[in-house]
């Protein structure tokens, strides 16, 4: 991509063997369409108007610049990247999952670790998009130049009305619980829940929480003897904006993680136009700085959920604060922005270094 082509800046996204199938976003999506939702990887790729594939040779047809996904044993990410090159496409890499206990459990594997610092290598730029993981693809790289790793958050579209679940703050109610893996001790998941419930015994507020593990999750639910009638379960999962609109009918959305993700569930939380309380992700961290978990005790993250809970004033001021952040660093008018600068350095490296999101 040429610095002359800039207006016309498209994204083409690789999931090398995936199983989300191929998606063009010429326009965005309606919130109830069945195609994926434009966030995560997919946001990349709908704030730029471009493309989602997991056919290689579909994506080069594109002649955009590629983001391609590290997934599986990154073998197929690997040759994906060779075809790139061959043709002298402009290409980026990112780990698909990027938890930091992801990348760890990845990196263990030796043939995998292998793969990994051969692709680092030979990648044009690689994005990180959590804070941590630009450390990563730092050490991986060596002394090639530290320009070509960027930290760029997934977007949401934050302004597109069509995208817009807001409902008033005081017609919200209850806490709703973020996170839903009991086994991955970095969510933790089940202190999360403690505290909701100690949050209902002093608020009287209902607990929503999603359980997708059976008779194993509902027994353990059982063991946190809720208040009669506080504990609403759903068993089955939603599509995105159905569960959108379930996140919006709370006034918090409350976690614990401290898996240093890229912060889906507060994007969500921004969407649905309401707070995050806890978590340390990147999203967490630049739109809701003054109730996300970095350096942050349980006691302090319940002292905060508690005044949200009990004050519409301090909520509603706190949601439009949010927003506020989340459009200048996160919409897709900024995510556009952040890709558009940083393949187009990639291409012409006299081109102005891409500034960092502040958080």
């Amino acid at each position: 991509m040429a610095s002359s082509d800039a207006d016309d800046f498209k994204l083409t996204v690789l999931s090398p063997g995936g199983r989300d199938l191929a998606q063009y976003f010429d326009e965005l999506a309606e919130p109830d369409s069945p195609a994926h939702p434009p966030v995560n990887f997919h946001g990349f790729a709908a704030c730029t108007n471009g493309a989602f594939h997991r056919d290689v040779k579909v994506a080069l047809a594109e002649k955009a610049p590629v983001l391609i996904l590290l997934r599986g044993n990154f073998k197929a990410s690997q040759q994906a990247l060779m075809e790139c090159k061959k043709i002298k496409r402009t290409v980026a890499i990112s780990f698909k999952e990027t938890g930091l206990h992801q990348i760890a459990q990845q990196l263990s594997d030796r043939k995998k670790l292998f793969r990994f610092l051969e692709i680092a290598a030979e990648a044009d730029g690689c994005i990180a998009t959590t804070q941590e993981a630009t450390g990563i693809f730092r050490q991986a790289r060596g002394k090639l130049d530290p320009i070509t790793v960027a930290f760029i958050p997934t977007p949401y579209p934050l302004e597109e009305a069509k995208w817009n679940m807001a409902m008033q703050p005081n017609q919200q109610s209850g806490i709703f619980i973020g996170t839903r893996e009991w086994d991955v001790p970095s969510r933790n998941h089940a202190t999360a829940v403690l505290m909701a419930r100690r949050l209902c015994e002093a608020t009287n507020e209902p607990v929503t929480v999603f359980n997708f593990d059976g008779r194993k999750g509902a027994k353990l639910l059982a063991e946190m003897k809720f208040p009669e009638e506080k504990l609403r379960v759903i068993d089955k999962r939603k599509p995105y904006a159905e569960y959108l609109r379930e996140v919006t009918k709370h006034k918090i959305v409350l976690q614990l993680d401290r898996s240093r993700v890229p912060g889906q569930v507060a994007g969500d939380a921004l969407l649905a136009r309401t707070i995050c309380v806890g978590g340390d992700g990147a999203i967490e961290r630049i739109a809701f700085p003054n109730f996300c978990g970095e350096g942050r005790s349980i006691e302090q993250l319940h002292s905060i959920a508690l005044e949200l809970l009990k004050n519409t004033t301090v909520r509603a001021t706190a949601i439009i604060e949010s927003q506020w952040r989340g459009m200048e660093q996160l919409s897709f008018r900024s995510g556009r922005k952040q890709l558009e600068n940083f393949f187009t350095q990639l291409a012409n490296p006299s081109f102005p270094s891409i500034n960092p999101p502040a958080f």
